[in-house]
């Protein structure tokens, strides 16, 4: 069931034969269904739908969400098996994919990003996109990390993780449960000092920020040439 609680991202080039939504959001009088509708960004960079792993098959799959601004997974029956949370309740909430690959609940004439009322950004899962953070956020003890699959074909979170520890100067590092198997060093402010041949680049640019609301890791694209597509999980 963890799984159900992840988004997912790959290659647009794996996709076949979809049925994409000419929009980029979704209204509550509106749903994605399994079985090949997708969401597509304004900038068509990005698809949002649902995937099969292998040892599943069932396309009974709904994504809505509700006046209230909450995301809902159902099954077949209609049964909630995922729901987002919620900082408010919203008063003309949608769900909007963007062109980072962010898929957000929003009021629909409201595009701060700090008013969003939910964002897939907030829970990476394997891969980390230009505009993602990894860390915590002191205010509400959110912690962002990349985490690996916990097999081919279940997308619930594994035993490996990457994380940035909190602990004395800024450094990334992989973990497998609770033990730490690598460390990047500290953050320099133009590289890790663990890895002294890493040198800037065109493609992009790393960035840190600790102050007394949130302390992160983040990167910014130089050059945003990449199509992803992102997936969900079937219930």
């Amino acid at each position: 069931m963890d799984a159900i609680t992840h988004l997912f991202v790959y290659s647009v080039f794996f996709s076949l034969f979809r049925i994409s939504i000419t929009q980029d959001s979704i209204t509550p009088t509106q749903s994605i269904t399994d079985g090949g509708t997708t969401l597509v960004s304004a900038g068509g960079s990005f698809q949002l739908g649902f995937f099969s792993p292998d040892s599943q098959h069932d396309i009974s799959g709904v994504l809505k969400v509700t006046d209230d601004g909450i995301l809902v997974l159902l099954n077949s029956t209609s049964a909630v098996v995922w729901s987002s949370n919620a900082s408010r309740a919203a008063e003309n909430p949608v769900a909007q994919l963007l062109d980072t690959g962010n898929l957000v609940v929003k009021d629909r004439n409201d595009d701060d990003p700090e008013k969003f009322l939910w964002q897939s950004f907030d829970y990476p899962c394997d891969t980390l996109l230009p505009e993602m953070k990894l860390g915590w956020n002191f205010v509400t003890g959110l912690e962002r990390f990349l985490s690996s699959w916990k097999s081919t074909d279940d997308p619930a979170q594994g035993a490996f993780s990457k994380r940035l520890d909190p602990r004395g100067l800024p450094q990334m590092v992989n973990k497998e449960g609770d033990s730490i198997k690598t460390r990047s060093g500290s953050w320099n402010g133009l590289r890790y000092t663990g890895y002294p041949q890493l040198r800037p680049n065109t493609v992009f640019e790393y960035e840190f920020v600790l102050n007394e609301k949130e302390f992160h890791k983040g990167q910014r694209a130089l050059n945003l040439g990449l199509r992803e597509y992102v997936d969900l999980p079937r219930p």
